[in-house]
C-alpha cells in the first residue's frame, strides 16, 4: 500500500519584523525547507517591515517528512542576503491538528548547528571476539552534507562515540559528497551494549583556524546492535538538539495556516466501485431531484473542504474523459435550484468552485497567452494611476514643467487615459482568443448557456445566459488574474504598492465588462464613472465573443489523459546556466553559459534568447522537470550534482567517471499546482476521506424515519442482496467486490415518494462502498503493523 503525503501552506504576512538595511527598513522574503531542503520560495516585498505574501503552497512529499521550516531572509543586493529568523514545526506537531495550524508565530533565531542536512552510509558490527566484544563502524560515504565553507563546500570527517571512547575518520576536503571507505574499532565492555546507552556517529566540517562546524549526528541504541549485530544503510543526519531560544517577540512573526494530509493509497482495483459510483452519477443522470453518488458528497462537503473536494472531483473526471458532463450535471442542478437569475452561481456552492477549478486546470497556458504580454507592458511601465480623489497624490505624478506640481484633474486626466489603453487591450486580446481557448472550456460554457436557456427563457432574462458565463470567465478567472498575477504565475514577483493599484483599477473595469455594465453607476465608487463609456462600448464586443466561444461542436473529445498539460505546450520556461563538462576548460568561467530553456512534458529545449524573458527559480524548474519525469521508467536512482574535471568529480572526489552518483536522485518533492499529473487512486481517496466524515449524516438524513433503505433481511427474503454476503472482510487485492453493480431493492411508496426512494437506495449503495474501503484500510494497516517499520533510512 502507498502512501501519500501532502504539505498546504500558506505565507499570509509577516509583522514587526527587524530592519536589517542601512534605511531603516527591510527586503524580505520567505524561504521555505523540507527537512533543511529548500523547495520553495516567496516574493520579495521591498522596504517593508510588515510584509504581506498571501501565497499558498502544496508540496507533495511521496518519501514523507521529518520537519518544515520557513526561513525569513533579507534580500541585499550586493553580499549575501541576512537571515532574519525561522519557524520550526516538526511533522508530528503539524499532524496533532487534524484542521491544521493556524495564526501568528514567532520567529526565533537562527542556530547553525539546527541547520543540518544529508545522509551517512554506515555499516555497525559487534564482533565477538576471544578476550571482548568490539564495535566495527565501517564509515562509508555521505551525501547532500551542509555547505559550511564560503566556498559553499566542507571538510567533512566523522567521529564514532561509545562509552567514552571515541575514534575519527581522515579529514576530506571540499566536498558535500565525501567518501572514506574507513573502519574504526571501539572495544566494548560485556553487558555495554545491553543498556540504555547510545552509538553516536557525529559529522563535522573541520576548520584550520577557529573550531569546527557541526554537521549532524546519527543516534543508535546500543540495544539495537545486541539485537541485531549488524546494521547496514543510509542514516539521516540529526540536528545537536539544541533548545531553541525564544526571542520574545524581538524578531518579528509570521501568521501561517499548514495543513499536512497523509493517506495510505490502496491498489487501484480498490477504488474501482466508488469511480463507477460517481461516474453513473453523469453519464445516467437521474432527475432533478433524485440522489447521487455526487449529491451526497455535496452534502457531507463543508465550507473549508468545498475547494480541495472540487478540484478533486475536476481531476477525477478529467481523467475519465467525462469533465463535461460532471460540470453540466452539477450546473443543471445548480440553475433548477436557482428561483432568481441576480443571484445564479453567486455562492460557493460544488458547482461554483468546481467550475473555478476546471477552469485554472485546462485554462492556465489559455490565461497565460492572453493576459501576460499586457501584465508584463504594466509591470514595466510602472505608471502612477489613480481615479479615486481621496487617495490621489499629487507629489507622485511627476513631470519635468515649468508649471510645478501637476493637478489633481490632470492626475485623474491621464489615470484615465491610461487605464483606457490597458482596458483596450485585454478586451482586445480576450475577444480575439476564440481558436486559443481550450474546446472543453468552450463545450463546457455551451452547455451552460444551454442550461439557462432553458430555465430563464423570458425576454427579460436575455442577458442571463451572457452572465452565466462572463461571470466565470471574467470575474472568477480573468480579473483574479490581473488582481494578482503572482498568484497565477503570470509574474514571479509581487507587485509594488504603485502597480498594484494599477492591476486593482483594472481588474474593477474588467469586473464591470464582464457584469455587462449592468451595474455602473449603483456601485460605491462613483470616481470610477469616467471609465464607464469604455466599459459599455466594449459590452457588444465581449457579447459577440461569448457567442463565438460556444459556437463549438459538443463532441469534442475528452479522451483520458495522464497530465492535464498537453504534451506540446510549455510546463516551464526561463534562464538557466548551461554548463559543457566534456573536456577541460582552460577558463572555468566560459564553461556556463546562459541559455532560455523551455521544458514539455516531452522535451527539453534551449536557445540563446528568448520570444520575451521570465526569470524561474531553482525549485520551481526542479518541480516542473520531476512533474513531466514521473512516468520515467528509465530513471536513474542517483547522480553527480557536480562536473567530471581534471581527472575527478567535483562533488565527490571520485576519479572514475563510470562511478555511480553520490547523490540520489531527489527527494520528489514537488510544488503542487495546475499542471499536476492525474493520479486517480490519490483522488479517489480523497473522496472516500470526505465520505466517511459524513457517512452518519447520510445515514440520519437517508436511512433513518419514514424513507429508510430496505435492511439486509428484508432485500434478503425478497431474493436481492442490497450488501453482498461475502463483503464483511476485505478481500485479497483485485478481490474488492462489484458494489457499484450490486442490485438494491426498489422501495415502495406514493408516486411522490420515488425520489427520495431512489436517495436512499443510491445511499445505501454508497454506504456499502464507504465501508468495504474502510475494512481494506484496516486489513493493510494490519499487516503493516504485523511487518514493522524499517529501521534505516530509504536506501
Amino acid at each position: 500500500m502507498a502512501r501519500n503525503t501532502s504539505l498546504h501552506f500558506r505565507i499570509v504576512e509577516g509583522r514587526n519584523l527587524p530592519a536589517k538595511d542601512v534605511s531603516g527598513t527591510s527586503d524580505p522574503y520567505c524561504l521555505v525547507k523540507v527537512d533543511n531542503e529548500v523547495v520553495a520560495r516567496t516574493a520579495t516585498v521591498w522596504k517593508n517591515l510588515n510584509p504581506f505574501w498571501g501565497e499558498e503552497f502544496t508540496l507533495h512529499l511521496p518519501m514523507g517528512f521529518h520537519s518544515l521550516s520557513f526561513q525569513v531572509m533579507d534580500e541585499d543586493t550586493i553580499g549575501h542576503d541576512d537571515v532574519i529568523g525561522k519557524i520550526s514545526l516538526t511533522k508530528d506537531a503539524i499532524g496533532s491538528h487534524a484542521k491544521g495550524l493556524e495564526g501568528w508565530m514567532d520567529l526565533t533565531p537562527v542556530d547553525p548547528d539546527e541547520e543540518v542536512q544529508g545522509e551517512i552510509h554506515l555499516s555497525l558490527e559487534l564482533l565477538q571476539e576471544a578476550d571482548k566484544p568490539r564495535l566495527r563502524c565501517q564509515v562509508i560515504e555521505a551525501r547532500d552534507l551542509a555547505p559550511r565553507d564560503a566556498s559553499g563546500t566542507s571538510d567533512p570527517f566523522t567521529r564514532v562515540v561509545f562509552n567514552n571512547q571515541s575514534a575519527e575518520t581522515s579529514v576530506i576536503k571540499r566536498t558535500r559528497f565525501p567518501h572514506w571507505g574507513e573502519t574504526l574499532f571501539l572495544d566494548v565492555e560485556a553487558g555495554q551494549l545491553k543498556g540504555a546507552g547510545l552509538v553516536t556517529v557525529e559529522v563535522w566540517d573541520w576548520d584550520m583556524v577557529g573550531k569546527n562546524d557541526f554537521l549532524g549526528k546519527v543516534e543508535i541504541p546500543s540495544l539495537c546492535l545486541h539485537q541485531a549485530s549488524l546494521l547496514d544503510g543510509w542514516f539521516r543526519l540529526q540536528p545537536l538538539g539544541n533548545i531553541e531560544a525564544d526571542a520574545g517577540g524581538r524578531l518579528g512573526a509570521l501568521r501561517l495556516k499548514v495543513r499536512l494530509v497523509e493517506d495510505r493509497i490502496l491498489p487501484s482495483v480498490y477504488y474501482q466501485p466508488l469511480i463507477h459510483l460517481l461516474v453513473e452519477a453523469v453519464i445516467s443522470p437521474t432527475e432533478v431531484e433524485e440522489g447521487s453518488a455526487l449529491t451526497l458528497l455535496e452534502e457531507v462537503t463543508t465550507v473549508d473542504s468545498r475547494q480541495d473536494v472540487a478540484m478533486t472531483l475536476v481531476r477525477i473526471y478529467l481523467g475519465q474523459g467525462l469533465v463535461g458532463p460532471f460540470l453540466d450535471y452539477l450546473n443543471t442542478r445548480e440553475v433548477h435550484h436557482t428561483a432568481d437569475p441576480n443571484t445564479l452561481f453567486r455562492s460557493n456552492s460544488l458547482s461554483s468552485k468546481a467550475m473555478e477549478q476546471f477552469m485554472k486546470a485546462v485554462g492556465m497556458l489559455y490565461l497565460h497567452e492572453v493576459l501576460k504580454p499586457i501584465i508584463n507592458r504594466v509591470f514595466e511601465d510602472r505608471k502612477y494611476i489613480e481615479l479615486d480623489p481621496s487617495k490621489i497624490d499629487q507629489n507622485r505624478s511627476r513631470r519635468i514643467s515649468f508649471k510645478g506640481a501637476v493637478s489633481e484633474d490632470e492626475v485623474r486626466d491621464s489615470s484615465v487615459e491610461a487605464l483606457q489603453v490597458y482596458l483596450s487591450s485585454v478586451i482586445r486580446s480576450i475577444v480575439g482568443s476564440v481558436d486559443q481557448c481550450p474546446p472543453v472550456m468552450r463545450v463546457a460554457f455551451k452547455q451552460l448557456h444551454k442550461r439557462v436557456e432553458e430555465r430563464f427563457p423570458e425576454p427579460e432574462y436575455q442577458d442571463v445566459k451572457y452572465l452565466a458565463i462572463s461571470g466565470f470567465f471574467f470575474l472568477r478567472f480573468f480579473a483574479p488574474a490581473i488582481l494578482t498575477p503572482k498568484l497565477f504565475q503570470l509574474r514571479e514577483q509581487h507587485a509594488d504598492t504603485r502597480t498594484s493599484r494599477t492591476l486593482l483599477l483594472l481588474a474593477k473595469a474588467l469586473q464591470s465588462v464582464g457584469n455587462l455594465g449592468l451595474q455602473l453607476g449603483h456601485g460605491k465608487e462613483p470616481w470610477m464613472a469616467p471609465l464607464h463609456p469604455s466599459i459599455l462600448c466594449s459590452v457588444a464586443s465581449v457579447k459577440d465573443f461569448l457567442d463565438r466561444l460556444i459556437d463549438i461542436d459538443h463532441d469534442v473529445s475528452e479522451a483520458p489523459q495522464r497530465g492535464v498539460f498537453l504534451p506540446s505546450a510549455p510546463v516551464k520556461e526561463g534562464y538557466l546556466q548551461k554548463h559543457k563538462a566534456e573536456a577541460p576548460q582552460l577558463l572555468p568561467r566560459f564553461a556556463f553559459k546562459k541559455r532560455y530553456f523551455w521544458l514539455t512534458s516531452e522535451t527539453l529545449s534551449y536557445a540563446k534568447t528568448p520570444d520575451w524573458q521570465n526569470v524561474n527559480e531553482l525549485n520551481q524548474w526542479l518541480s516542473a522537470i520531476r512533474k513531466v519525469s514521473i512516468y520515467n521508467e528509465r530513471m536513474l536512482p542517483s547522480f553527480h550534482p557536480g562536473a567530471h574535471r581534471s581527472g575527478k568529480w567535483t562533488c565527490c572526489l571520485q576519479t572514475d567517471r563510470a562511478v555511480p552518483g553520490c547523490s540520489r536522485t531527489h527527494s520528489a518533492v514537488t510544488l503542487g499546482d495546475w499542471s499536476d499529473p492525474l493520479d486517480p487512486d490519490v483522488e479517489t481517496q480523497t473522496i472516500y476521506k470526505q465520505l466517511l466524515q459524513g457517512r452518519d449524516k447520510l445515514r440520519r438524513n437517508h436511512l433513518e424515519g419514514g424513507h429508510a433503505a430496505p435492511t439486509s433481511s428484508d432485500e434478503e427474503q425478497k431474493g436481492v442482496a442490497g450488501v453482498h454476503p461475502g463483503a464483511a472482510a476485505a478481500g485479497p487485492p483485485g478481490d474488492p467486490g462489484d458494489l457499484a453493480q450490486r442490485p438494491v431493492c426498489p422501495m415502495g411508496g406514493a408516486e411522490g415518494d420515488a425520489p427520495l426512494a431512489k436517495t436512499g437506495a443510491v445511499t445505501t449503495r454508497l454506504l456499502a462502498v464507504i465501508e468495504d474501503l474502510e475494512r481494506a484500510h484496516a486489513t493493510y494497516q494490519s499487516k503493516e503493523k504485523e511487518e514493522g517499520p524499517g529501521v534505516i533510512l530509504d536506501p
